[in-house]
């Protein structure tokens, strides 16, 4: 019996925001570089997720207009990136279709809304590691 790939739901503003690297000054094209890096987890899958995984990265404001790419879909919010998180996470996760669901984000009360629909989460490492410190 094959079951669904987990569903890998990723805050698009908060995992680009967790790395001080420039993004507010271009945030659509921060966006489309974070989209670009999640590919390879499409099939790879996270650490504690294997995969096959399907990959959804919510956009909102200037990055609303960024594409899906074969991988990756883009999902983009008309209001808030965190309330259709919550949409998509609890029609994933009802009736007898449910399917595991991990939510990439740091954001605290956005955990507790998709924790109380049975989904998991991972902070934005899991999909963005740090990058190397400058000794300068």
């Amino acid at each position: 019996m094959r079951t669904e790939p987990t569903l890998v739901i990723v805050d698009a503003a908060n995992v680009v925001g967790s790395v001080p690297d420039g993004w507010w000054r271009d945030r659509r094209g921060a966006a489309e570089r974070l989209r670009d890096a999640l590919v390879p987890f499409a099939v790879d899958g996270l650490d504690a997720y294997p995969g096959p995984a399907e990959l959804i990265l919510v956009v909102e404001g200037r990055a609303r207009d960024v594409a899906s790419v074969p991988g990756v879909r883009v999902e983009s919010a008309p209001g808030s990136g965190d309330d259709r998180i919550v949409e998509m996470v609890a029609a994933a996760t009802a009736g007898s279709a449910a399917r595991v669901c991990v939510v990439v984000t740091a954001d605290r009360e956005l955990r507790q809304r998709v924790e109380a629909y049975g989904a998991q989460c991972a902070g934005p490492r899991a999909v963005r590691p740090l990058p190397p410190s400058r000794t300068d």
